[in-house]
């Protein structure tokens, strides 16, 4: 099977894959067992959201248990291979998210071809990057952040939910952009990563989230008509 790099990327961000099957297989009816839905990600995340919205969709039509299954690590990785690993019968799904897109590149060695083991389905959701901060910051637009981790240069540290996630690559295309230095800390998933910025522990995280009421929300992609601005303008 192949794909360009685009419907690649497409597939890759929001999506819903399962291992290389059989045109018998595809043939038979499906599902005739419960299906599971492998997240690479902590329970709470966007992907994992998705998911379960979506298992609980289908649920509800195909008259089948649709079970989500947390395998968070390796920025999605240990998921992937356990979609890979598992029987080509279309009964053990993989949710995707964009670091399925980044980890061919990431890493070195990987225990699977994403672009051979694995076949997209179907594109389910697409959202955008921003920028939430604790409250205790100060900035309230991008520019007064900038100026924030300028004059804290190695004070400030962000999250994301993982090493090679959009969260991350975003975090450190920002900091090429600004020319500013912030400490990574990845977490195993958007939510833990959320819960810690609650708590001041880290201070802002790049995530796939909406901004909650005790959160501060800054910088959009350009494309969106935001009065915070985006980080391109910023910078």
């Amino acid at each position: 099977m192949k794909l360009c790099r685009r419907q690649f990327l497409q597939s890759a961000s929001g999506a819903v894959a399962l291992p290389a099957v059989s045109r018998m297989a595809r043939a038979q009816a499906y599902p005739t067992r419960p299906v599971r839905i492998i997240v690479g990600f902590a329970a709470g995340s966007a992907t994992d959201i998705n998911a379960r919205l979506m298992g609980q969709w289908r649920s509800d039509r195909l008259h089948q248990q649709f079970i989500i299954e947390n395998r968070p690590g390796a920025g999605g990785n240990i998921g992937t291979e356990a979609v890979v690993r598992a029987p080509p019968d279309g009964h053990t799904l993989l949710a995707v998210a964009t670091p399925s897109a980044i980890n061919a590149t990431l890493y070195d060695k990987l225990n699977f071809n994403f672009m051979r083991d694995i076949a997209p389905v179907a594109v389910i959701s697409r959202e955008a990057n921003v920028i939430l901060v604790n409250p205790s910051v100060p900035a309230k637009t991008v520019p007064e952040f900038i100026a924030y981790a300028k004059a804290n240069a190695g004070k400030i540290n962000y999250a994301s939910p993982g090493n090679g996630t959009a969260g991350h690559v975003s975090g450190e295309l920002f900091k090429m952009m600004a020319g500013v230095n912030m400490v990574h800390v990845p977490y195993r998933g958007g939510a833990p990563a959320l819960i810690d910025l609650l708590g001041g522990q880290v201070n802002a995280p790049h995530c796939f989230q909406k901004s909650a009421d005790d959160m501060r929300t800054f910088a959009m992609p350009a494309s969106r008509n935001l009065d915070r601005g985006s980080v391109g303008e910023a910078a």
